[in-house]
């Protein structure tokens, strides 16, 4: 079964979009020049409703991170155990994504970005750097 599709709107879907292309893009304030996660309709940081819409590389670090043993909906059931980690984007922001093969993952790992693929839509996941 597959994961359901996020549902977009005016101020998400160029982040699915994004990620559909095989690109990371979030909003920057135009006003304070900070990237924002998730899509918002103004900055939290300064209340500006401006923003620019930039590719960022998806690598970063980890802030933290739970393994998942049950799972929050059926389609996810046959995953169960996964990570999910809050990274700290070198961007300057922070989301909360799937880690692949994160059985080993621990603070301050550094991760990049794995886009997956799903018949309707794409997801960002993150998995332990390389280099």
């Amino acid at each position: 079964m597959a994961p359901p599709a996020p549902v977009t709107d005016l101020d998400s879907h160029f982040f699915w979009d994004g990620l559909r292309d095989g690109k990371i893009v979030l909003q920057r304030c135009t006003s304070c020049s900070r990237f924002r996660f998730p899509p918002m309709p103004r900055c939290p940081f300064c209340r500006n409703p401006e923003a620019s819409i930039e590719e960022i590389s998806g690598r970063g670090e980890v802030y933290s991170w739970i393994v998942a043993q049950r799972a929050f909906a059926p389609e996810f059931a046959a995953d169960v155990p996964y990570v999910l980690a809050t990274v700290d984007f070198d961007a300057g922001c922070r989301a909360v994504v799937r880690v692949e093969d994160g059985e080993e993952i621990d603070f301050g790992d550094r991760v990049e970005p794995v886009i997956v693929d799903h018949p309707d839509w794409s997801e960002l996941r993150v998995r332990l750097s390389t280099s």
